[in-house]
């Protein structure tokens, strides 16, 4: 992530500053000429002069960069892990108590980047080996990234994206691209007064909302942040906002059904945040495909351009591995335009047998993007199931489906093959073979003791690894020490029954 800035934009730095605005240690900002030691010259940056000069400026005039003796900057010096610690900790204002201080083997108390270096190590923020902080050391890329991700508490691929911004060649971070980095990442700290800046609509169910900082936890939780966003004309969230990948504050928010040409007024926290106009665009989705007797799935294909969103936000990227991207303020990646499907919670479609009367079918929890794929699983209502032979056809008011017919066919049910007891309220169930899809999403068993005592138990969502799934037992139950209990599939979605021993 070597960053070579022009002798400009010293010049730059310093004519802007003035003589009065920042200590004397700031105004000299040396930047090394295209010929200098590392060869790099200033053309391959990614870094702009004005990047240079915004992100010295800012970090300077908050305390967080300091010069040297010789009044330099030093923005294309390595930086070492001491300084690190110290702008870290200055730019998200970090604290220390005794609990998350630390000691080390090769760091006096007295130096004057002691107090940081122990605050980021007694956080988990940054780490040492048998003690040694190595306070002279050079960081690299996955280290400052690693850093900042902790510092921030932000997902690693977001501050990975706006690492790689910056980055040439490889090589030791600069100041320079430290101070970079952490400008934006300043940036991208949650706030309770944040405010919304923009809003559009990217189709009939999505919008994409961008503010002047992220939310807090606590203004993103659902019911939260129902109250604070608010509609005309019976437009309604409808489920929480979500984070994008790679964004500072822009956020992807799932809405009800919105009424092409209609405007609709936003109110957030009950300010005026601006208006859109309902979008006619609907979802492309490509075909329907039975996956249980009472359950089927709507498929989307990435190389069609439809993406869910599971796939490009913040919250998920952890556990998506190499299927989590970044698509850029336009929705693109890869020269490609995305299509984003946005939270199914609450959704319906309608699916008509061949002569008969139409069924609602509701979207099953925790099934838009399982296991590499983009296929959000409905089921049929309590009771009711697909009869085989029977030509299928799934319509929605919020997606286009390009084969939405099936004709049913009679499948064969799943085979509980095992339990055992994971803690006194929660048991692990196991399948004859691996499903390999989220097949025990809202499906539930019933224990029961030889003293006849029952207790429900319902799966776990997103718990399952394999064939096996953790199941919670419900309404405060907890089982029995030294007790064999009996699990039995509630419902049809499962035969066979299990024991096993409660611990």
């Amino acid at each position: 992530m070597k960053i070579v800035a022009k002798k400009a934009a010293a010049l730059m730095v310093a004519a802007t500053l003035g003589a009065t605005s920042l200590p004397f240690a700031v105004l000299n900002v040396q930047a090394a000429p295209a010929s200098s030691h590392n060869g790099i010259s200033a053309a391959a940056s990614k870094l702009s002069d004005k990047e240079i000069q915004e992100a010295v400026e800012v970090l300077a005039g908050l305390g967080v960069l300091q010069g040297y003796a010789d009044h330099s900057m030093g923005v294309n010096n390595p930086i070492n892990r001491a300084e690190l610690a110290k702008m870290v900790v200055l730019t998200f204002k970090l604290q220390s108590t005794e609990e998350n201080t630390a000691p080390f083997t090769d760091v006096n108390s007295n130096v004057w980047y002691y107090k940081y270096a122990s605050v980021l190590v007694g956080l988990g923020i940054m780490e040492t080996e048998d003690g040694k902080f190595s306070p002279n050391k050079t960081v690299t890329d996955e280290e400052i990234v690693q850093v900042v991700s902790k510092a921030l508490k932000r997902d690693v691929l977001s501050v990975n994206y706006w690492a790689n911004k910056l980055q040439s060649t490889s090589g030791p971070v600069t100041r320079g691209e430290t101070a970079a980095l952490l400008n934006t990442a300043r940036k991208a700290m949650p706030s309770d007064k944040a405010q919304i800046t923009s809003v559009k609509s990217i189709n009939e169910i999505t919008l994409i909302v961008t503010l002047d900082a992220p939310l807090t936890a606590e203004d993103e939780v659902f019911a939260k942040a129902k109250e604070d966003f608010v509609f005309n004309d019976g437009l309604t969230l409808t489920n929480m906002p979500r984070l994008k990948s790679g964004s500072v504050a822009t956020y992807i928010v799932p809405t009800s059904v919105q009424k092409a040409g209609t405007t609709y007024n936003l109110t957030y926290k009950g300010k005026n945040a601006g208006s859109f106009v309902g979008n006619a665009a609907k979802v492309d989705m490509t075909a329907t495909t039975q996956v249980t007797n009472d359950t089927f799935e709507i498929e989307a294909l990435k190389t069609n351009g439809v993406i869910d969103y599971g796939y490009v936000i913040s919250a998920y990227s952890g556990g998506r591995g190499a299927n989590a991207f970044v698509l850029d303020e336009n929705n693109r990646a890869n020269g490609i335009t995305y299509q984003i499907i946005p939270s199914m919670q609450g959704r319906q479609v309608t699916i008509t047998p061949e002569g008969g009367e139409s069924i609602v079918a509701k979207y099953v929890p925790f099934t838009q993007s399982t296991d590499g794929k983009i296929e959000p699983k409905f089921r049929l209502p309590e009771g009711q199931v697909l009869k085989a032979g029977v030509k299928y056809t799934v319509t929605s008011d919020w997606a286009n489906i390009s084969n939405p017919s099936f004709e049913a066919k009679e499948i064969a049910p799943l085979q509980i093959s095992g339990a055992e007891a994971v803690s006194d309220t929660s048991i692990n169930v196991s399948l004859a073979q691996d499903p390999g899809d989220e097949l025990f999403s809202g499906r539930s068993v019933q224990l029961t003791a030889p003293n006849g005592d029952k207790w429900v138990a319902t799966y776990k969502f997103s718990s399952r690894k394999g064939a096996v799934g953790v199941f919670d037992i419900t309404d405060s139950g907890k089982l029995a020490a030294g007790t064999v209990y009996t699990v039995t599939p509630l419902g049809a979605w499962a035969t066979s029954q299990a024991t096993f021993t409660s611990k």
